[in-house]
């Protein structure tokens, strides 16, 4: 099943000069100077794209990203270079001047809420500079990801009784007491810094995009969302590069946690969380709040918002599957609804897709739940 809802309620205009080339240079130059670093592929479906009746479709494999099956190491390493290297009292240092404050770094500790990449991206940044940290998981956590954590770096990891948000509220209060630093991929009133660098640590998927495109400008881009971050920093960037035309934007979210399709649904320019009863296999999108930077950007940035039952999701998996491409059940939410889309001639008409159309989704996880992918593929 799909919804499909035209935002009828742009926002103002949002200065993206953050998002610029110029600006994310030293972003960038971070992740590159990383052991762990390739730049990962992407990948043209040209046989799909004909068959399709379109120009062209992309697919920016995150799956590759150092090693963690998915893209949040990008804004997780980046968000805490910032918090280390402040803490530090440095102006951009290199890696090797950070390693020489060792007791320093011993004796950090970060925090944060997930549903399972985020997570994994904090453990592996904070123990890649030594540092300690702990991850909470929210209720309905399969046991796989938290080991996944563990694995990927230094975290204490713990799966709760509680929701994704009462789970972000509880590790923000840990954070506070034991003067802990909490990194989260969603902000609220007073907690904006860290999410925006985030988001900014994103900004890397999309240029490496971008050249590997040659800076063809999409007409289409379909982003999944769960609070946001990610399809934020991908829309800013977009619309900082194609300022006078930029790409089309269309949100996609589980059916049962739609958190700005209500959003946009009422229209009123606040957010709201999701109404659905919050069970979707796509565990990574399972959040009921969005970011309140995120939503300022897409707000004036996305042309629609759209969302998808797991039986859409899965197919989109099975397509990808068979093009060679390993995609989680949320890594896969925003081929899936352009998969859908191509399929149904009512979506094309809606969403302006003709032979002309170009689309750009990102495979923003591997097969991060194993046990569930080899069920979805040989279902």
């Amino acid at each position: 099943m799909i919804k499909l809802m035209a935002n009828k309620n742009r926002g103002a205009e949002v200065d993206t000069s953050a998002y610029s080339f110029a600006a994310t240079e030293k972003i960038r130059g971070l992740h590159e100077s990383l052991d762990a670093y390739s730049e990962t592929p992407l990948l043209e479906l040209k046989n799909f794209a004909a068959e399709k009746n379109i120009r062209a479709l992309y697919v920016k494999d995150e799956s590759k990203r150092f090693g963690l099956k998915a893209f949040k190491g990008l804004g997780g390493v980046w968000a805490i270079y910032k918090v280390i290297s402040r803490a530090l009292g440095l102006d951009n240092p290199t890696l090797e001047e950070i390693f020489t404050h060792r007791a320093e770094l011993d004796a950090m500790t970060f925090i944060t809420t997930t549903d399972g990449n985020h997570g994994k991206g904090v453990s592996w940044a904070a123990g890649l500079f030594g540092c300690k940290s702990f991850v909470y998981m929210p209720r309905g956590t399969v046991e796989i990801r938290a080991q996944a954590i563990r694995d990927a770096g230094s975290a204490q990891v713990q799966i709760t009784d509680m929701t994704y948000d009462d789970c972000v509220k509880f590790t923000a209060r840990l954070a506070q007491e034991n003067h802990w630093h909490l990194i989260q991929d969603t902000s609220w009133d007073g907690y904006e810094e860290i999410p925006a660098q985030i988001m900014l640590g994103y900004s890397t998927l999309a240029y490496e995009a971008l050249r590997q495109m040659n800076y063809l400008r999409p007409t289409h881009i379909f982003l999944q969302a769960g609070v946001g971050s990610m399809a934020g920093a991908i829309a800013a960037v977009f619309a900082e590069v194609f300022k006078e035309n930029p790409p089309r934007v269309t949100i996609v979210e589980p059916t049962e946690v739609a958190c700005f399709y209500e959003t946009m649904r009422i229209g009123d320019g606040k957010i709201y969380s999701a109404t659905g009863n919050g069970r979707t296999m796509m565990a990574g999108l399972n959040c009921a709040t969005p970011c309140e930077l995120a939503w300022k950007i897409l707000r004036r940035y996305s042309a629609d918002t759209a969302t998808i039952s797991d039986d859409v999701a899965a197919e989109g998996m099975r397509v990808l599957a068979a093009n060679k491409i390993i995609s989680g059940e949320s890594g896969c939410a925003g081929f899936a609804l352009a998969n859908a889309a191509l399929n149904s001639e009512e979506l094309r008409g809606a969403l302006e897709l003709d032979e002309n159309s170009i689309i750009f989704v990102v495979n923003t996880e591997g097969d991060t739940d194993p046990a569930n992918y080899a069920r979805v593929i040989n279902g």
